[in-house]
């Protein structure tokens, strides 16, 4: 459930959130495992390729060039895909692209569709607007399925379930299915053929049955207006080929130039991702043709905060990601907190810095997101696509502390600073004029090495927050600068 697009409903700021997931350790169980286990194959997978740092490269300069031109090449993609046969829609937020698509599913009379996994129809809520309007959208991926049949919200941007265990999933198939459809054989048990045999068996019907399949995609070409899926379970294939009706929504920044370019991603996400060497199936569909597929294709291009996005030069970087989940199975903070405390549909290091250029940081949520890690790079190391999470990390804090102008939604608006932070403010004043007059730093650092003894291990009052998990450092008993005039008289150099 959700309260704008994208925001869960009721969301605490990420410290409030978190402290919960902490506290609960069958959860930090299940992403410990999860998580410990995806990156380590990951790497065997990257180890394989002796020029894995030549496509990283090559993939981050593809996504920046793409984005530089991002108007000449959606402009080309919708030439393409017309001339092939589809029906480009331009949704500028949330609420268009939702109504977009309800009026085309509407126009086929049909009260279900099935869904591939999108991340943007979560970002949009279109579940939730398509059964507004007595619309039940059946969700087919494995994971997406065990989310959906227990009323709970995605917790990882490739695997939604990665906080549930078998036992869990048992439950949830044996109590919920036959609401849905088709319910749980009995005597199931929690060993994951039965339980994939289950959900087989469960979403078979709705492929046969549906006539309007809803995907999102992974890459779209702009030289053919070809779109791309990629996925481990075939339900993606089923989805793409048997309805009467395929409706596709895709974020723009999703767009890559040539085939070529394509290349390149299908070597670097499938590694990334599923430590696979490639996807088990990649479908392509290039708008429509006579007695294959569908036989009527719809793209609706999602902006949603995109081009605000862009328009920020250190920001931008994050419309690079291909939603490869590498960065959420290094983090620290993430394998502690678990993906609901980020309150967004993208949790993770790149949901902190996607979900607040989205959405803006205007709310406890969004605000609190910029400092959700540890800063310690592990993210940026494993991306394939080179994005520098620390950077727009520390340029988000900014944003926040300060406030200021910001583009949303193509209009200006002005943030003032964020509350909680005028301590912080006030200390970062106070430092800039100490540090500009060398006389008042001589005289401070004098007077701090000198009542040392009376400092405390942590912060009091508003500082506190940060302390709780720190001790500051203890003070020297002389300052730097007097231990070099009295040792060398600052002439001859250390001895």
């Amino acid at each position: 459930m959700s309260n704008s697009p994208g925001t869960f409903l009721g969301m605490p700021a990420f410290p409030e959130a978190a402290r919960e997931a902490v506290a609960n350790r069958t959860l930090r169980g299940n992403l410990r495992h999860a998580t410990h286990t995806i990156r380590a194959k990951r790497a065997e997978a990257v180890a394989e390729l002796a020029d894995w740092a030549e496509l990283r490269e090559a993939g981050k300069r593809i996504k920046d060039h793409t984005l530089r031109h991002l108007d000449r090449y959606l402009v080309q993609l919708e030439e393409s895909v017309t001339a092939a046969g589809g029906i480009v829609h331009w949704a500028a937020d949330a609420d268009e692209a939702n109504r977009i698509v309800t009026e085309l599913v509407k126009a086929t009379g049909e009260p279900e569709v099935v869904k591939v996994k999108s991340m943007a129809t979560q970002e949009i809520g279109l579940n939730e607007a398509l059964e507004a309007a007595g619309i039940r959208a059946y969700e087919t991926d494995l994971a997406e399925l065990i989310v959906q049949l227990g009323k709970d919200r995605p917790s990882h941007i490739l695997v939604p379930a990665i906080h549930r265990n078998r036992g869990e999933i048992r439950d949830i198939f044996a109590r919920e299915m036959s609401e849905w459809g088709r319910p749980a054989p009995e005597g199931l048990t929690d060993t994951p053929a039965e339980l994939a045999e289950a959900a087989r068996l469960h979403l078979r019907e709705k492929f046969l049955r549906a006539k309007v399949g809803i995907s999102g995609a992974n890459f779209m070409v702009a030289e053919t207006g070809t779109l791309v899926v990629v996925e481990s379970e075939g339900n993606g294939r089923m989805c793409l080929t048997l309805p009467d009706t395929l409706i596709s929504v895709v974020g723009i920044e999703k767009i890559v130039p040539t085939w070529q370019d394509l290349e390149v991603f299908l070597q670097t996400l499938p590694r990334s991702s599923t430590a696979e060497r490639m996807n088990p199936y990649t479908s392509t569909w290039t708008g429509t043709t006579d007695s294959d597929g569908p036989g009527a294709f719809h793209l609706v291009l999602l902006d949603n905060g995109r081009t605000d996005t862009l328009a920020d030069e250190v920001g931008r970087q994050a419309l690079r990601c291909i939603r490869c989940s590498a960065c959420l199975n290094v983090c620290p903070v993430y394998e502690r907190a678990g993906g609901h405390a980020y309150g967004s549909v993208y949790p993770g290091p790149i949901g902190a810095i996607l979900s607040p250029q989205l959405r803006g940081t205007g709310s406890d949520i969004d605000a609190s997101l910029p400092y959700a890690s540890s800063l310690c790079g592990a993210c940026y190391e494993v991306c394939p696509v080179a994005i520098d999470i620390p950077e727009v990390l520390v340029h988000l804090r900014e944003r926040v502390v300060e406030g200021g102008t910001v583009t949303q939604g193509g209009n200006k608006v002005v943030l003032g600073p964020a509350k909680g932070h005028a301590a912080e403010r006030a200390a970062i004043r106070v430092a800039g004029w100490v540090l500009g007059r060398p006389r008042a730093l001589r005289s401070g650092q004098r007077l701090a090495s000198r009542s040392r003894r009376l400092v405390p291990r942590k912060i009091p009052g508003p500082g506190r927050a940060w302390s709780d998990s720190r001790d500051l450092p203890t003070l020297p008993a002389e300052p730097f600068r007097d231990w070099w005039q009295r040792t060398n008289g600052g002439k001859d150099g250390a001895k």
